[in-house]
């Protein structure tokens, strides 16, 4: 569930901002699998693929694996989020987040 609120947030930013422009959306969405990109002229991308596993069964769950990318306004620097969302919950990983010790 917060990889959603991520995405929507990320969303926002971007429309937010009128000087950005979309330069890529591909969208690819199947039965048991779904998979998009896009990018935006600001610097904000993001990608994003989901494969359901046990289908048919009472264990049936999506797996999910992403990264997106923004790029700071005041100091140009780029930060990357990469995640994995299962059946353990939101999973992110980057080089500014804190890790657990």
């Amino acid at each position: 569930m917060k990889f959603v609120i991520v995405l929507v947030a990320l969303f926002a930013l971007a429309s937010a901002r009128p000087d950005a422009e979309v330069l890529k959306d591909v969208r690819n969405v199947e039965p048991e699998s779904y998979n998009y990109e896009s990018e935006t002229s600001n610097g904000i991308s993001q990608q994003e693929s989901g494969q359901l596993k046990n289908v048919g069964s009472e264990h049936e769950a999506i797996v999910v694996h992403g990264s997106y990318s923004w790029v700071d306004e005041k100091t140009g620097e780029k930060f990357t989020v990469t995640y994995v969302a299962d059946e353990n919950g939101f999973q992110p990983s980057g080089a500014h987040l804190p890790v657990a010790p």
